[in-house]
């Protein structure tokens, strides 16, 4: 009789023995294989988060920076200007007196709040870009010839009592429109070279009788002139009540009109104020390499934030980062566990077998046969498990990465409420959720997994084996009598 055949027939003469191992065993490679695609999901969920928030970049002014500045030209102001009273770089420092005490007063214009186009223009030309959109700042003004919109319940005495202008070079890449909630229900966007053009909401449009093709007129909150006309080109409607961006009615979004870039700061009567730029990437593939373009124009970056729209990107990123440390940490913990639960399953199946192994050394048989054989019996039970693994993985692997990556939004939004209020900022990051989770076994995973479990297997038997098999025959066999 061969090695192989008593192996074989060892297995099948303890077959609790052998199921219980290959019970155990299965269940490790369940759990290497979940680990691995765990790891693969984090980047299959990005990506597609990219996708489906579309691949661009987001410039803003950086908070902190600008802070530094307005101190900067405060001090600037303090040296041009004996009493400190005066401006500088779109600065205004002057005394201001309250209840009888003397303060000082800084406050900034536009031509200091707004994106410099020139930057902007600088990061569009940029390789892979395809489209770039300015927005302006939600301008309030005051209708002069329509009604807006108003809750009968709300005290509007410290209301503008106006309606608010949002400028785009393009509306169709307007970040309500890019996240699908702003839809047009008649007519169309507005476009770049349009003037005096708007987009209302169909409430506005209902209330007033307006229709496609009227004009609006506007003119500033604090003057009855100069009046600014706007004809209407498309009526918006949306899938949930867009965020107010202040308290009061002016700034309901009902009462928010889309125009095209320049109307705001005419309305306004000053100077534009841009906000924000969107950039489009064309490919999405590419989206690294135009990344890194980006960052080498020539600009004063330490003004700006680039946010990456790679998934609005910072905050989720660093919570699938976190998923896959956890699944490179629980592929060492299955390794060590699975190594200590098979070491303990073999010494206990060795030393029961201490007659068996008494008896074949006693008709000559080396230790090395023996052991080899006990190695292929646990061989031959660990292939039937990585097999059987192999079949209940992929739905087992993408139950375990979606209860991962729910843990790992609950700890997220856990941590936001931590620290909400800890930083003021300007920019509030959107609010990202996991559309979906993909596993996927790959034949490399599945290569992976079996060399590891096997390996896993031949190393915990060899070990448990030294326990007996250091002991000389003459031992065992008096062990045996």
């Amino acid at each position: 009789m061969n090695l192989f055949e008593r192996a074989g027939r060892s297995c099948c003469r303890k077959p609790v023995r052998s199921l219980l191992l290959l019970l155990v065993v299965c269940l490790i490679s369940l759990l290497f294989l979940s680990g691995m695609a765990s790891r693969s999901a984090n980047i299959g969920a990005k990506d597609s988060t990219r996708q489906a928030i579309g691949a661009g970049f987001l410039l803003e002014y950086n908070p902190a920076n600008r802070s530094q500045r307005i101190e900067e030209a405060s001090e600037k102001i303090s040296e041009l200007y004996e009493d400190g009273q005066g401006s500088y770089g779109g600065v205004h420092q002057e005394k201001i007196t309250v209840n009888g005490s003397e303060n000082w007063s800084v406050y900034t214009d536009n031509s200091f709040e707004s994106l410099k186009t020139e930057d902007i223009e600088k990061i569009a030309e940029t390789k892979g870009i395809a489209d770039y959109n300015i927005t302006t700042v939600p301008t309030a003004v005051k209708p002069a010839d329509f009604e807006r919109i108003e809750d009968a319940d709300t005290d509007q005495t410290n209301d503008f009592r106006g309606v608010t202008l949002i400028g785009n070079r393009d509306m169709a890449l307007d970040a309500n429109v890019l996240s699908g909630n702003v839809t047009i229900k008649e007519g169309r966007m507005t476009t770049k070279g349009d003037a005096n053009v708007c987009v209302i909401s169909e409430e506005l449009a209902e209330k007033n009788g307006l229709k496609v093709g009227d004009r609006m007129r506007f003119h500033p909150l604090k003057e009855e002139e100069p009046v600014q006309e706007a004809e209407i080109v498309g009526i918006y409607q949306v899938q949930e009540p867009m965020q107010p961006y202040m308290s009061g009615d002016t700034f309901r979004w009902e009462n928010v009109i889309f125009t095209d870039l320049d109307f705001p700061a005419k309305a306004e009567q000053d100077d534009p104020l841009y906000e924000k730029a969107y950039f489009k990437v064309a490919d999405v593939d590419d989206y690294e390499a135009v990344k890194d373009a980006i960052r080498k124009t020539d600009m004063e970056w330490e003004w700006y934030d680039l946010i990456d729209n790679n998934g609005n990107l910072d905050t989720m990123a660093s919570n699938f980062n976190d998923l896959e440390n956890i699944s490179n940490t629980l592929l060492a913990v299955v390794a060590g566990t699975g190594f200590v639960i098979l070491f303990l399953i073999f010494i206990f199946w060795i030393r029961n077998r201490t007659n068996e192994i008494g008896i074949l050394m006693s008709i000559g048989i080396a230790k090395g046969k023996i052991l080899l054989q006990i190695l292929m019996e646990t061989v031959l039970i660990g292939v039937l498990a990585i097999a059987l693994s192999f079949l209940i993985a992929p739905a087992v692997s993408n139950v375990a990465a979606h209860y991962l990556t729910g843990q790992q939004e609950q700890q997220a939004g856990a941590q936001e409420e931590m620290d909400a209020g800890k930083i003021a900022t300007d920019y509030q990051a959107p609010e990202l959720t996991v559309t979906d989770v993909e596993t996927k076994i790959t034949p490399e995973m599945l290569l992976t997994d079996g060399a590891a479990v096997t390996g896993l297997i031949a190393v915990s038997t060899c070990a448990s084996s030294i326990l007996i098999f250091r002991r000389k025959p003459k031992d065992i066999l008096s062990e045996m009598s």
